[in-house]
């Protein structure tokens, strides 16, 4: 993976100002990525961005679909520009917060301009992109009837239908897809909708320059179509449908009792030899996320060479169990599917000799992160001066991270660590979300990402996530005032100093006058 030395800013789709309730497609995506180009940036990472549900609080890690996008980033505004509405029918929407994400508003909300906006298509008759569309899309037709049984069953959790649905009698599905055929419509018209978005703006960011960095959760949630639709690729119980065991970590920095994130496990070998279905839909996974993105960085890489396996009863991570994974075997069968897809190791956590071997056997580049750096001493591994290849990316945190600035001052983080910080940055700590930006800039690694809180010095109020809570996350977002030139500027003159500028020649500086850029 070949990046020479550039940068870029971690900031979720949601996360982005506008006046809908939640980050989405539109103008302020557009305005975003002028921002990372007038700033010298060459990359914008983000979360996963499939659909969310409300039983696990909204999180882009507990998906209801590895493949389908998540409607409530599509653009209300492109949706008038496409023709599906009027300008009136988004003129008086709620007073949304600009600083949170409020998903018991937002929700409802864009329902009603979908249901709207399906109700012109419907008028307008099919186009052939919609059905050129719904022919290249193998996972498309499996997950429109989930969702359709999904709000037929009161949203309730799959493995809670009727049994025969539950499994899968084809009898009855047949029945099912007729009795609900103008909702299956309606799911398809969303997904249609928002990958003709996604399509608009990966041009948008190709032209300008920007590569979008994307994330793989290595696992699936169980109330999803793809559990649903391929439960031989899952560790299940074949008369109750649960899983047997489920996926986590062990305890770490972020829990003294692991993290049990209730996944089920991957059934990687089928008899004598391995699970070709589930090698085949991972290869589908691939093609799709390839077809998104320029770069994937996969939750968890860790797990494709051991995995924490936790019995489903158990009700934290404490009592599982180390299990081998597939290795590089598996990576060696993806190779026409990754393609040109480079591809970020999450190396985070319990790392072992094993995991390294697998992760630079691959090429792979791993991560960085400047807050694990000073909780020990000389020979951190995540210190600059001993990263021993440029083929890593460092950040200054992630997602699951706190802000640098809330993290600086936590009264739970040691004083000693602090202080380790303060004299290996050699500042007074009060601008250490920007000492940390500089460090990373400063290091050999070929990647520097920075999330936008500490672009901007937010504190711990800002927090994307905590891990092992389950309340309150992903609701952060950054209003419009706040991306102004001057902080534009500012990240140019660091980008053009440690020499991570995307192209050969210099850039005009912007106009130093301190105004919001797309105010």
């Amino acid at each position: 993976m070949t990046f020479r030395r550039y940068c870029g800013i971690l900031m979720h789709i949601t996360s982005l100002p506008g006046r809908f309730g939640i980050g989405d497609l539109g103008p302020a995506a557009y305005h975003f990525v002028d921002f990372l180009k007038e700033s010298g940036q060459s990359s914008w990472q983000f979360l996963p961005t499939g659909p969310v549900c409300r039983a696990f609080d909204y999180s882009p890690y507990m998906s209801l679909s590895a493949f389908a996008g998540n409607p409530l980033l599509i653009s209300p505004e492109k949706l008038v520009e496409a023709g599906f509405l009027s300008a009136g029918e988004i003129e008086n929407c709620p007073d949304f917060s600009e600083y949170r994400v409020s998903f018991n508003d937002v929700v409802p909300f864009r329902e009603k301009i979908f249901r709207s906006a399906f109700d012109k298509f419907v008028t307008m008759g099919h186009s052939e992109t919609f059905e050129q569309f719904c022919r290249k899309e193998p996972w498309l037709e499996d997950y429109a009837l989930f969702m359709s049984l999904r709000e037929e069953n009161n949203h309730k959790s799959w493995c809670q239908w009727p049994s025969a649905v539950a499994s899968r009698n084809e009898k009855l599905l047949t029945a099912c897809r007729k009795r609900l055929s103008e909702e299956i419509l309606y799911h398809k018209f969303v997904q249609y909708l928002f990958f003709e978005q996604w399509s608009q703006l990966r041009q948008y960011c190709s032209e300008n320059g920007i590569k979008l960095i994307g994330d793989i959760p290595i696992y699936v949630g169980l109330d999803s179509a793809d559990v649903w639709s391929h439960q031989d690729c899952f560790e299940l119980d074949k008369k109750t449908l649960q899983p047997t065991r489920v996926a986590g970590v062990p305890p770490d920095y972020f829990s003294k009792t692991g993290q049990r994130w209730g996944n089920p496990l991957y059934r990687w070998r089928k008899g004598e030899g391995i699970n070709r279905s589930l090698y085949e839909w991972w290869r589908q996974r691939f093609d799709k996320i390839g077809s998104m993105v320029d770069v994937v960085r996969i939750d968890h890489f860790r797990g494709f060479e051991s995995y924490w396996e936790i019995p489903a009863e158990e009700k934290t991570a404490v009592k599982g169990v180390w299990k081998k994974g597939p290795g590089k075997f598996f990576f060696e069968q993806m190779t026409d599917s990754i393609g040109g897809l480079s591809i970020i190791a999450e190396d985070l956590g319990i790392i072992t000799p094993e995991v390294e071997e697998l992760r630079d056997s691959c090429g792979f580049p791993g991560m960085k992160i400047l807050q694990f750096a000073f909780d020990s001493g000389a020979d951190n591994s995540y210190l600059p001066h001993n990263f021993t290849t440029p083929n890593c990316v460092i950040y200054s945190g992630t997602h699951d991270n706190d802000t640098t600035l809330g993290w600086y001052f936590d009264s739970g983080v040691s004083q000693a660590g602090k202080d380790r910080a303060v004299r290996y940055t050699n500042s007074n700590g009060d601008r250490i979300h920007w000492d940390f930006l500089r460090l990373a800039y400063g290091s050999v690694a070929e990647l520097a990402v920075i999330p936008m809180q500490d672009v901007l010095g937010f504190g711990n109020d800002c927090r994307m996530n905590l891990p092992s809570s389950k309340n309150e996350n992903w609701r952060w977002r950054c209003a419009s005032r706040f991306f102004t030139v001057d902080i534009s500027q500012a990240l140019l003159d660091e980008v053009l100093f440690y020499n991570r500028h995307p192209v050969e020649e210099t850039r005009e500086t912007v106009p130093e006058e301190d105004v919001a850029l797309w105010e």
